[in-house]
């Protein structure tokens, strides 16, 4: 475990020593969902808060100036930490909007089309045509794409699951074809922890003209990501998986697919010009952003990645990739529990969720929130996942780099502690 000191690193975040359940010591182990945010972040929120509040974009006085300029210096840092330039970097409320917004594009073009605007042939669908996607999307990135086929008339089609919970890489071949115009995947799941070989599949989809769309909530935040180096045209992630801010999302483009994509959402800073007859629109990113910035978030986002910068990508992802070797191995050795997803640890993410046999995950994830031990439970958005290996639902365990050992042996221990309490046999 060299190079993460944990220790260390707890105690930059205020919420890790507080106590839970008749004050016993909290473990939080559902960074998958949310993760936990430093002295940094919080200090960074409350000073533009305190010094420079004002709206972004939309004053002369000397307060909007400052918030404007630490508005565009967080999207030029954020753009930094995965090798994008400011202007390909679209700041939103969240990843599901991102998502959303390069969905709506789709959806809009058609829309506009058939009334005779002239749009992006490429964001035009119509029946016979394909949208691509896999069996372990989170639904942010399933249902936005279930809406676009539900109006325009084209097909969604899937990329099956193997039994150890990994793409069935072969079916490629026949799913990617003139049909397809959208492949959106995600590069690492949120419920099997599998990452997937993305650049490789973007490569196919570039090969028939399709437009390239990653979800990468579960990566950026957990590993040095290259948005350039995934081929993709557009990849969607949160701030509040990162250390940063709730309220913020991205979204990143390039150039070339933003200038054509239509806008998702209307109205005040998105405009060039506007007059009653109609309106035209300002170049992007600002074409995506309308209504007032979210200048707080963005600058606690750019702190939570000077945070991440400082302890490394490298030794963040060698970290979680020990604690991730050593639950697989614990886990694997527990009679009666079943991990569901890639029992081992190459190109495997730290979320593991697993199955006790006899007791339903929720019964089991109460056992570990009496212990102190947060994780969760459920199908994490991730249902048709959940259908494809015939669970109801999951516990999931997500750490990340306030996490040690010791807090996968307190959820060992947890396991045979629900155990004995449901008299199954360990």
């Amino acid at each position: 475990m060299a190079g993460i000191e944990v220790a260390r690193i707890k105690a930059d975040f205020p919420i890790l020593g507080r106590t839970v359940r008749d004050n016993k010591p909290l473990i939080y182990l559902d960074s998958g969902a949310t993760s936990q945010k430093p002295v940094e972040v919080l200090d960074a929120e409350r000073a533009f808060y305190e010094t420079s509040n004002a709206a972004a974009h939309r004053g002369a006085h000397q307060l909007a100036e400052e918030a404007t300029g630490a508005y565009e210096s967080a999207r030029a840092r954020v753009g930094e930490f995965v090798g994008a330039a400011s202007e390909n970097i679209v700041f939103t409320k969240n990843a599901t909007e991102s998502l959303n917004l390069a969905a709506y594009a789709f959806s809009n073009s058609t829309a506009l089309a058939r009334w005779g605007t002239r749009v992006d042939p490429r964001f035009q669908l119509k029946p016979g045509d394909s949208v691509l996607v896999t069996q372990m999307e989170h639904h942010a990135n399933l249902i936005p794409w279930q809406e676009v086929c539900a109006k325009t008339g084209a097909t969604l089609r899937w990329i099956p699951l193997t039994d150890d919970g990994r793409l069935e890489m072969s079916a490629l071949e026949e799913l990617i074809d003139s049909s397809t115009k959208v492949v959106s995947v995600v590069h690492q799941s949120n419920i099997l922890g599998t990452i997937n070989p993305v650049a490789e599949i973007m490569a196919r989809a570039h090969a028939v003209g399709a437009v390239g769309v990653v979800d990468a909530c579960q990566s950026i935040p957990h590993m040095p990501v290259d948005v350039r180096a995934l081929g993709a045209d557009l990849v969607a992630w949160s701030g509040h998986k990162m250390l940063g801010p709730t309220g913020i999302g991205v979204l990143y483009g390039t150039g070339e697919i933003l200038n054509a994509m239509p806008p998702f959402l209307t109205g005040g800073s998105m405009i060039a010009t506007v007059e009653m007859e109609g309106s035209t629109y300002a170049p992007p990113p600002q074409k995506f952003e309308a209504g007032v910035s979210m200048v707080a978030q963005a600058v606690g986002l750019a702190a939570a990645v000077d945070y991440l910068e400082a302890l490394g990508m490298q030794q963040v992802a060698a970290h979680e990739h020990a604690l991730t070797e050593y639950a697989l191995l614990l886990l694997g050795h527990l009679p009666g529990v079943k991990i569901i997803g890639p029992g081992q640890a190459e190109d495997r993410g730290s979320a593991i969720s697993f199955v006790v046999e006899g007791i339903h995950p929720h019964d089991v994830g109460q056992i570990l929130d009496n212990m102190g031990i947060a994780v969760r439970v459920g199908h994490h958005c991730a249902w048709p996942t959940c259908r494809r290996f015939a669970v109801p639902a999951t516990t999931r365990i997500s750490p990340y780099i306030y996490n040690d050992l010791s807090d996968i042996d307190a959820v060992v221990e947890g396991i045979c502690e629900a155990q004995r309490f449901f008299k199954v046999a360990s």
